[in-house]
């Protein structure tokens, strides 16, 4: 999972993969058939494990305002961890690359547009709960946190430190009274 993390997708040998794995080629493929399929089983480990504590931020009794702030520092917190590639492995393992990565592109896509549902699941709770105003652009909201997640990746794969995304954290809950504010008219 960490080579594909810090390497992507096609960064990532088989050569290094099996020095990491402490197997030889022919392990891998019996195994697991396939690169591919060895990277698809590294998403779901990451998912489960690095990333998990993001979107659980989403859950519990935190009211909507304090879960996003929280879900935003896990997620600055999971791409800056010490001793782990910096960045997010599902925003960063196959960004780019040619034809042979698509459907590794793809499924990373399917992983990435997961964080918007559940922004938005827990939005819709705020409203059903009477936290938000009815008539809020829920989709517009949960895509902004979600893109802002996203960046922390890149930040993070760029040098940028837990304090600078903390920071990043403050100024983006800046905009939750504006993004939550009831419309003119409702």
């Amino acid at each position: 999972m960490e080579v594909f993390w810090a390497r992507g997708y096609s960064g990532a040998s088989i050569a290094e993969l099996t020095a990491e794995m402490g197997i030889n080629s022919p392990s891998l493929y019996a195994a697991f058939s396939s690169k591919e399929a060895l990277f698809r089983e590294a998403v779901s480990l990451y998912l489960a494990t690095a990333t998990a504590g993001t979107l659980k931020a989403l859950e519990g009794d935190l009211s909507t305002r304090d879960s996003v702030a929280a879900m935003l520092l896990a997620a600055a917190e999971g791409c800056t961890a010490p001793g782990k590639p910096k960045g997010c492995l599902i925003v960063l393992g196959a960004a780019n690359g040619g034809p042979d990565t698509q459907a590794m592109q793809q499924h990373l896509s399917d992983c990435r547009k997961e964080t918007p549902r559940r922004i938005r699941r827990r939005l819709e709770r705020g409203v059903k709960e009477g936290e938000l105003p009815d008539g809020l652009d829920l989709d517009g909201i949960a895509a902004y946190f979600s893109t802002i997640i996203n960046g922390f990746s890149i930040e993070a794969r760029d040098g940028a430190t837990i304090d600078a995304l903390h920071h990043i954290v403050g100024h983006a809950m800046l905009g939750w009274d504006a993004l939550t504010a009831p419309r003119a008219g409702q």
